[in-house]
């Protein structure tokens, strides 16, 4: 694994001090945390959110998006939104047996389960880790029903435990491709696999038959908005079955991330994708208000959307991130199902 170049964060508002340096500044090494948290389902509520539990093995994404909108949950754990967030991820090692013993509860009804609502499922350190999988096969053991949103490769490993999940539950695959250009990809998204190795990944997905889609989030206006066709025309191609949209998010934090590394990569393109931005969100480059935020509002963001819709229509895809809820399929592992009282 390549470490970034620096330290680089913004200042947290949640500590009264921060590091500055003003000599050589330090590489941002890998470093590994342990969570010995007692909970591993999480519970969303937000209106803008799809689904209402998710599991996140882990805190924190080698990935490096630059706009990555869980940066400043570091900032509760007294580290930067930057560099930290990138280099110092925290694991659960627990996850399995605590994803186990939630399904025991008698208050668990066997609703669907999101891999992850935060962070990458499928970072490097799930190829070590093994967290992930070991969710998986928890799931397939009591027949949960699964979805996964992920940009990596690394999930064609668990192929034998996804089919089996196929067979016994509900279960599928988002792919997350927001940028088709690959220098463009490289320069916001340095550590992921390219998109078109993305979408492979697609493509062997979908022939395993497995209800894949591809996820085209974040839009970033004036830099990937016009590579929607020709992600959602290979997708189509790759047997996706869905495809998702999400305007470009920057809160907190990540504003800084984002513009920051706009600069340093693609310097010529940066005052023309952060016009676009505030032209999308009443001259801010953020607005928290549901509905609004996944959207954008103006012409810009409308054109985009109308851009995906139009395409998504012309290709016959059905849009959204799921498969519609069907028949309750969980089961205590040794236990008999108890049919629904008529």
């Amino acid at each position: 694994m390549t470490s970034l170049r620096v330290i680089s964060n913004p200042p947290n508002p949640w500590l009264s001090t921060e590091v500055e340096y003003f000599d050589d500044v330090p590489s941002a090494k890998l470093e590994v945390y342990e969570d010995h948290t007692r909970e591993i389902l999480s519970h969303n509520d937000s209106p803008d959110v799809g689904f209402d539990w998710s599991v996140n093995p882990y805190r924190g994404c080698f990935h490096s998006c630059a706009y990555c909108y869980a940066r400043p949950t570091h900032e509760y754990l007294g580290l930067g939104a930057g560099t930290d967030f990138d280099r110092k991820i925290t694991v659960k090692p627990e996850a399995p047996r605590l994803l186990r013993e939630a399904f025991e509860r008698p208050s668990w009804k066997g609703e669907l389960v999101v891999f992850s609502g935060v962070t990458d499922c499928y970072q490097p350190l799930e190829a070590s880790y093994r967290l992930t999988r070991g969710c998986l096969e928890v799931c397939a053991a009591y027949r949960n029903p699964v979805g996964i949103i992920t940009k990596s490769p690394l999930i064609e490993r668990d192929l034998d435990v996804l089919l089996e999940l196929h067979r016994v539950a509900r279960v599928s695959v988002s792919v997350s491709i927001p940028i088709w250009d690959r220098d463009h990809a490289h320069a916001i998204e340095p550590y992921v696999a390219t998109p078109q190795r993305r979408m492979k990944t697609v493509e062997r997905l979908a022939t395993a038959g497995l209800n894949v889609g591809v996820n085209i989030a974040p839009v970033i206006p004036g830099l990937s908005d016009s590579d929607i066709p020709q992600i959602l025309e290979a997708a189509r191609a790759a047997g996706a079955r869905r495809a998702g949209f999400v305007f470009l998010r920057l809160p907190g934090s990540v504003k800084q991330v984002f513009e920051q590394r706009l600069r340093e990569t693609l310097p010529l393109r940066a005052d023309r994708v952060l016009n676009r931005v505030r032209e999308a969100r009443g001259g801010k480059l953020y607005d928290s208000r549901f509905g609004v935020r996944g959207r954008g509002e103006g012409n810009y963001a409308e054109a985009a959307r109308a851009l995906f819709d139009s395409t998504v229509k012309r290709l016959g895809m059905n849009e959204g991130f799921y498969c519609e809820a069907e028949e309750d399929t969980f089961c205590r592992p040794g236990r008999a199902r108890q049919l629904p009282l008529l």
